[in-house]
């Protein structure tokens, strides 16, 4: 039997990317579209909105009909919502929406408690690798490279730095214990350099897509690991390969990098 799934932001560039490609892949069936009340997109059909013909699927601004997994890809202040929505039904959430503060991302880790959740910054398989990549390379540079991240998006996104530069850093953090001190760019007489710091920079121009450097220095070399997404289907594929694995989960929190390791 096909997966039943419930799409969140619907209406947006990546629901309609994601609701695109389950209609053509046959472990999905699209059960829900879902979006914001004031949306003006509440009250039409699903697919025509993801332009691949008419689903039978209206957007809603409530999750009535039944579900197994549902993506959320809406608004960090909204994940609650469908986050209950799931607890209340006993079914499991991927979380690819950005941009959670610390009170967010503990109800995230306590819903993991009594269904699967997968929560990740990135859905994208070569991310995923990257941030393996990053840890390794930090580890192994040592304390003589200066790391610096920077992230391009498009004008529209709302939250900065993105997830998958944060993500990056932690990755970083995780091979280099010592980086302590976090820097979001630099203006006027900023002095030397702090051996403790790592810097992180977001740029909106645009439509990009999405781009990610991590760049390595020392005196005499440097060293840059880059991640360029070209189209959103990248992260959608993602998404949906994420919910037909964690369908079968037991409840528990989740990453992007338990659906890439292969299992015994």
């Amino acid at each position: 039997m096909p997966i039943k799934l419930a799409v969140t932001g619907a209406a947006g560039r990546m629901g309609r990317r994601i609701i695109a490609l389950a209609a053509a892949d046959e472990r999905f069936t699209v059960a829900a579209a879902l979006d914001a009340a004031t949306s003006t997109h509440v009250g039409h059909d699903a697919g025509e909105l993801a332009a691949v013909g008419n689903l039978g699927v209206v957007v809603t601004d409530s999750l009535t009909a039944d579900f197994d997994v549902l993506i959320d890809f809406s608004a960090a202040t909204a994940t609650q919502l469908w986050l209950d929505a799931c607890l209340r039904r006993k079914r499991a959430i991927v979380i690819g929406t950005t941009g959670h503060d610390a009170a967010q991302r503990a109800a995230i880790n306590t819903a993991a408690h009594q269904i699967p959740v997968l929560s990740s910054a990135n859905m994208s398989v070569g991310v995923n690798a990257l941030l393996r990549a990053a840890e390794q390379l930090a580890r192994s540079l040592g304390p003589a490279y200066d790391v610096e991240i920077i992230e391009t998006h498009h004008r529209f996104k709302a939250d900065a730095p993105s997830g998958t530069a944060l993500a990056l850093k932690d990755a970083v953090v995780r091979g280099r214990p010592d980086l302590t001190r976090l820097t979001h760019g630099r203006s006027g007489v900023t002095g030397h350099r702090a051996p403790s710091e790592i810097g992180i920079h977001a740029v909106r121009s645009g439509d990009v897509v999405g781009e990610h450097d991590i760049r390595f220095s020392t005196l005499g070399e440097s060293i840059t690991l880059r991640h360029v997404a070209h189209s959103r289907d990248t992260f959608a594929h993602g998404a949906l390969a994420a919910a037909a694995w964690i369908a079968a989960r037991h409840p528990g929190l989740y990453a992007m990098a338990d659906v890439l390791t292969p299992q015994d």
